[in-house]
């Protein structure tokens, strides 16, 4: 079907005899055709969505870095959209950490890529839960860990990874493109969307607070955040202000859990609030992840 669209696109523009300048902007608007989307935001880097937590990227003459992968399908994609522009080999891939929307695609970038880096829990907890799920075949797991801390220089970008400790789960890093001064946050930063706080991965509600105290001292008011995810109507790149907005909505969980724990009230009927005071922002579904994760922590089960 992609191939059968490509062709009557590239007929189309033949077929009607436009100008170059005509045509860029005819095949700009046939882009809105594909399946994902490439958003540049400065000094090469960018980011990729399509399906599963949001892709970074930096693309240059001198040096390639892309930051998860969603899936196999959408790595392919991206993978196909990079080809175009450069045709060396990806010198980095960063996982920011180990859930499979954002690490199933690294099995695409086999052969193609110099080096996989992550944290050393976020590749303890990949292959624990491909072992889980049988799934170890279709895994490319990192050839490098870090602890606390790791950089590199990718072309003539400066490209560093930080760990503040267990948040949304053991092994959250925080990647920053230096000189763009941009920040891959991942899956610490929900923007306006409930989160995923996997328990199972050494999640801490509380401890996440603090990870994201650390992220709004360590950058400044002109850094670009790219988040895992985001609510509709709400954009995977942002500021400070939404990563103090995210963690003030972490605070207000807590508050609200524990003062429903004080008053007596089971751990059925804390699933049953539908709204977390103080952080208004945060509705549709998917609250009840977000109770009974705090629930857990404050009841110590």
């Amino acid at each position: 079907m992609t191939s059968r669209r490509n062709f009557l696109q590239t007929s189309l523009l033949t077929g009607i005899g436009l100008t170059l300048t005509q045509t860029n902007l005819f095949a700009a608007l046939l882009q809105q055709d594909l399946p994902y989307n490439m958003t540049m935001l400065r000094n090469n880097v960018g980011y990729f969505t399509e399906k599963g937590g949001t892709i970074a990227y930096m693309i240059s003459k001198s040096g390639i870095c892309i930051v998860d992968t969603q899936f196999p399908e959408q790595s392919e994609h991206l993978i196909a959209a990079v080809k175009k522009q450069s045709d060396r080999n990806i010198d980095l891939l960063v996982n920011t950490h180990h859930h499979g929307d954002h690490t199933s695609g690294n099995i695409a970038f086999k052969g193609l890529i110099n080096q996989l880096v992550a944290h050393e829990n976020s590749k303890s907890n990949q292959m624990r839960v491909a072992k889980e799920n049988g799934t170890e075949r279709a895994q490319l797991y990192p050839d490098t860990v870090f602890q606390k801390e790791w950089k590199t220089k990718v072309g003539d970008e400066t490209i560093s990874l930080q760990y503040h400790g267990a948040a949304h789960t053991d092994g959250d890093a925080l990647v920053h493109f230096e000189n763009a001064n941009i920040v891959h946050a991942g899956d610490l930063v929900f923007n306006r969307r409930f989160p995923y706080i996997d328990k199972s991965a050494g999640a801490s509600v509380q401890n996440w607070i603090e990870v994201l105290e650390k992220a709004t001292t360590s950058y400044d008011k002109d850094t670009k955040f790219i988040f895992g995810h985001s609510d509709n109507g709400y954009e995977v790149v942002g500021n400070i202000e939404d990563i103090k907005e995210f963690q003030r909505y972490l605070s207000k969980l807590l508050e609200t859990v524990r003062s429903a724990i004080k008053l007596g009230k089971s751990e059925e009927e804390i699933m049953k609030i539908t709204s977390i005071s103080g952080a208004d922002q945060w509705k549709g579904d998917g609250i009840s992840r977000s109770l009974s994760a705090a629930y857990l922590e404050l009841a110590n089960k």
